[in-house]
């Protein structure tokens, strides 16, 4: 079960028409993709995305499956949105666990020995089959993925506090002095007979906030029910803000980063538009950046992502960006330390965020889909721009 619903508010302007598991990814993806193919590679076949913000794009996107091999007969991928049942009024998901519980119906009818419960915005990869293996030896009723953080950074997560044999004993959300550093990552293995039980007393709590972290978790805890942490120590980042979004796609740029895309036994399906190879003119640089199909360069590109379609025309300058599916960074502007959304076009010498060292207020600019920044305009660096820009400073 793929929670994939957020409204993905602290992505601001990336996420004004479509939800956060749909936005952009890595020159080639989408964020839901890393969920959906570790999926897959790790033998589920049926698999349930629970939508709910702004769906429509990540409907059509996801289809029947096929990029993903989960358009089957017998499983397959279901698009799973709130709707009004029988003899109730019918509620937007109101928390994790209430999503989950609106679908018992939907699960129920596979009759399930185990349910795998998966956000879908983080990036990652990871064989869940290794998790289920250990959530069995233990005989657990509920398995929490779990990483170890820097201790600094502990009181931003979930923790987790287990005993020898990682037993979960407690858990902490967002703890002041946290005890370990061992967060959650919001991944979590049921054993469905007994997270049913647990669902459907939650739903009857009128004082529930019906979430799995802040209540599911504790009763279970509570009631003595067997939790165990299973401990990941790959790559995983939750790209649920601006800069982490960044800082994902710039990992790709870089060997020692744990992000590997390129390993062919653990591929990343994805629905990839069908455009032809990407050009570079007799002038460009293409220095250290991920360029793919449909791309035309004929200026400067450094350290930076461009998805399929983009345009940066001759004299052009872009550095340290992600650049989204057919915009366009016309001659002579620059553009660092920015994310230019989808179909949005900069044009000729504007400027567009600024190098670290350049800007006391520093941080990435972000311009939204579908806009236009005009001639020699000026976008600051931590800029969030939502409409069209004229040659003013912005």
């Amino acid at each position: 079960m793929l929670l994939a619903g957020g409204q993905g508010s602290r992505l601001k302007a990336l996420t004004s028409k479509v939800a956060k598991p749909a936005v952009p990814f890595g020159g080639k993806y989408r964020i839901i993709d890393f969920p959906l193919s570790n999926c897959v590679n790790s033998g589920i076949d049926t698999v349930g995305v629970l939508t709910q913000y702004k769906p429509l794009e990540l409907n059509a996107y996801i289809g029947s499956g096929l990029p993903w091999d989960l358009d089957i007969s017998d499983g397959g991928v279901h698009i799973l949105p709130p709707y009004v049942q029988e003899d109730e009024k019918g509620t937007w998901y109101k928390g994790t666990a209430n999503a989950i519980y609106q679908n018992l119906g939907f699960i129920e009818q596979y009759d399930p020995e185990y349910v795998l419960i998966l956000s879908g915005d983080h990036i990652y990869k990871m064989d869940y089959s290794k998790m289920l293996e250990h959530h069995k030896a233990v005989n657990a009723a509920c398995t929490i993925s779990v990483m170890e953080v820097p201790m600094e950074e502990a009181s931003r997560f979930g923790i987790m506090n287990v005993d020898e044999n990682d037993n979960v004993y407690e858990f902490e959300e967002k703890p002041k002095k946290p005890k370990s550093n061992l967060a959650s990552m919001g991944i979590y293995i049921f054993t469905w007979a007994k997270l049913r039980d647990y669902l459907i007393a939650d739903e009857k709590d009128d004082k529930s906030s019906n979430d799995f972290g802040k209540n599911i978790i504790p009763a279970m805890l509570e009631a003595g029910e067997i939790m165990t942490a299973y401990r990941f120590s790959g790559y995983w980042k939750d790209v649920g803000t601006i800069d982490s979004l960044w800082d994902a796609n710039m990992d790709l740029l870089r060997l020692d980063s744990g992000l590997d895309v390129y390993t062919p036994d653990w591929p990343i399906y994805t629905r990839s538009a069908v455009r032809p190879p990407h050009l570079t003119g007799a002038k460009a640089v293409l220095s250290h950046s991920i360029a793919t199909s449909g791309d035309e360069i004929y200026g400067t590109v450094e350290d930076s992502v461009l998805f399929h379609s983009v345009t940066v025309e001759e004299g052009a300058t872009v550095r340290f960006s992600i650049l989204m599916p057919g915009s366009v960074v016309k001659k002579g502007a620059v553009v660092e330390y920015s994310i230019i959304a989808e179909r949005t076009t900069i044009g000729e010498d504007a400027h567009v965020g600024a190098d670290k060292s350049d800007a006391e207020d520093w941080g990435i600019a972000v311009v939204a889909q579908d806009l236009t920044v005009g001639p020699g305009a000026v976008v600051a660096p931590n800029a969030m721009i939502t409409r069209n820009v004229k040659g003013v400073k912005a």
